[in-house]
């Protein structure tokens, strides 16, 4: 199986675009000479139990046809089975999703037959990875892009109305949501600093961009082994539509309302009774408190 990929496709991503175009994917991927083992997913979460059944099987190799919901279930996966061989494991995407966040980072192109030109080339990075432990469930959760609480989870549970929009989804989601959302009391500990009181989120970022294209944390770097921490008061409806443009180049994480940090390890606790809901990479994933930990240097993705 070292010299064998498998390739799991979420049919839904892309609002179905991924069981269109999967043929020619296909076709492709034979006409490079890739020896390729498929597997379809059929309900949420469905990639981390095909991951495991792929482990156990020997394989080494693997491609994401998705969008980042995919790609965050087969990183899980491999972490929640924990292969003594993972450094050998290598991972490829082929970027068919609402936001596709985590490839505009390594500059992964959309364009299908470009993706597999860089995954045959097997060149990869090897990037850190985010731990978290959610208390009121003892589950633990992992991420490559970003995660957050407050704010950013609210969008997170309410964009799917939008999905149709594409990347536009998140945008649009943020603004209507704007309008209702109640800020949540928060207490976050790091590095001997403890910030206290209501905001509007916290966002935990290992790579550049989230939200169909936004840059919420500054100076982020996936290899550093640290956690770039956005601490948000508050931004009202007037202030996000003056800084359209600082979402989506970086330039909003000087804003005053936003303080920043670095750090390896986060806690936090819901101080109040409103719904905080944790999202990981665009998914929903739980509640309440939690502890965010990295670690560094872990999975190999291949990149340009």
């Amino acid at each position: 199986m070292r010299n064998k990929w498998f390739v799991i496709v979420n049919p839904t991503s892309g609002n179905g675009a991924s069981k269109k175009k999967w043929s020619v994917i296909k076709k492709e991927l034979v006409n490079q000479n890739f020896k390729i083992e498929v597997a379809f997913t059929a309900y949420e979460r469905h990639s981390i139990k095909l991951v495991e059944i792929a482990l156990k099987k020997g394989f080494i190799n693997f491609i994401s046809v998705g969008g980042d919901g995919t790609l965050h279930n087969i990183i899980n996966g491999i972490l929640r089975f924990n292969p003594t061989n993972i450094s050998e494991i290598k991972i490829g995407v082929i970027p068919i999703g609402t936001g596709n966040d985590w490839v505009k980072t390594y500059n992964i192109p959309s364009n299908y037959k470009k993706a597999i030109d860089i995954i045959k080339t097997k060149k990869t990075i090897k990037q850190d990875i985010g731990k978290i432990s959610i208390e009121s469930t003892n589950e633990t959760v992992y991420f490559n892009n970003m995660a957050g609480i407050g704010f950013d989870g609210y969008v997170v549970n309410n964009v799917h109305k939008y999905k149709k929009l594409g990347f536009l989804a998140y945008l649009v989601g943020t603004l209507i949501s704007l309008i209702n959302y109640k800020k949540t009391f928060l207490e976050i500990t790091f590095n001997k600093t403890v910030l206290k009181g209501k905001c509007l989120m916290v966002l935990i970022g290992i790579c550049n961009y989230a939200g169909g294209g936004m840059q919420l944390t500054k100076n982020p770097n996936s290899t550093d082994g640290l956690l770039d921490i956005s601490y948000i008061k508050n931004l009202t409806l007037v202030t996000v539509l003056k800084n359209i443009r600082g979402l989506f180049n970086g330039k909003i994480t000087n804003h005053k309302l936003i303080n920043t940090y670095k750090t390896s390890v986060l806690k936090i606790n819901v101080i109040d009774t409103n719904k905080s809901y944790i999202q990981a990479d665009g998914e929903l994933i739980g509640l309440g408190n939690f502890t965010v930990s990295i670690l560094p240097r872990t999975i190999n993705f291949i990149i340009p």
